[in-house]
């Protein structure tokens, strides 16, 4: 165990994951609010009043944030427009796929080959990456945080009972958490230029899914109960706390691809 945390470590600081996470942080802010656009505009078509969706958000969100999305996501909840929701979608895949190409960049880093598929073959990866992690977000959207309102309306629709509403509460996190390792573990295996194994990932991928959770909880109490970004930075607090989000996002999931890159290495080391 100490020669894993030791190699890992030294890998991690070679690879440059915090300068490369930093670089997935910029580009998956530039698809948030296309992606954002896309999962406000499909909640429109859903029985979730305005007032409720941003209560909801605002239980997840640290302050600062929602502030920046709030008048967006008023504008775009009160009409349907399948036109909206087709246009950010597209849009959102096009700029989110920069990032998934730098993901892919950091990966095979990460197992010390280089990059030789085609440009179109490099983009179409890209594009299937961003909408697997797509699904990912939506779910771990959906399900923590309208997973409850989803429960009710199912118990109303089919009359289940009080025993399930309870199961629901619990299951609905175990899912969320099984979707994104599920997506972690398509990640690792399509995005480095190398051979992988689905056992070869999933250690990476459920430290990294723990990771993820973990860090995004643990960061939106901080913000929420200790930190004053607004103060410090003005009107641009809450685009600070999200790259702030998205940088330490970037760590975890870069990081468990140097996970099981190292296992790897060691177990063909002997």
């Amino acid at each position: 165990m100490w020669l894993f945390i030791k190699n890992l470590f030294a890998r991690f600081m070679r690879h440059e994951i915090p300068d490369l996470a930093a670089q997935l942080s910029f580009y998956f802010l530039l698809s948030l609010f296309p992606f954002l656009l896309f999962t406000i505009t499909l909640l429109a078509y859903l029985p979730l009043s305005t007032e409720y969706v941003l209560f909801m958000i605002g239980q997840y969100l640290p302050l600062e944030s929602i502030d920046v999305v709030e008048e967006n996501i008023r504008r775009v909840l009160d009409v349907q427009r399948p036109e909206l929701l087709s246009f950010s979608l597209l849009f959102a895949l096009w700029s989110a796929s920069h990032g998934s190409y730098a993901i892919m960049r950091a990966l095979n880093r990460a197992y010390d080959v280089e990059e030789e598929r085609s440009f179109i073959r490099a983009r179409v990866v890209a594009v299937l990456l961003i909408l697997g992690m797509f699904v990912a977000f939506l779910v771990a959207l959906i399900l923590p945080v309208f997973g409850r309102a989803l429960g009710l309306a199912l118990f109303e629709l089919v009359g289940l009972s009080d025993q399930f509403l309870r199961m629901w509460n619990v299951i609905r996190w175990w899912i969320s958490f099984f979707v994104i390792v599920v997506v972690f573990i398509y990640l690792y295996v399509l995005a480095p230029n190398t051979t992988i194994r689905l056992r070869e990932v999933w250690h990476g991928a459920v430290i990294a899914a723990m990771g993820w959770h973990l860090v995004s909880l643990g960061f939106s109490y901080y913000v929420n109960n200790f930190a004053n970004f607004t103060a410090m930075y003005g009107g641009i607090g809450g685009v600070v706390v999200f790259m702030l989000w998205l940088y330490l996002a970037g760590i975890i999931l870069l990081l468990g691809g140097e996970i099981n890159s190292t296992l790897k290495l060691m177990r063909k080391s002997g």
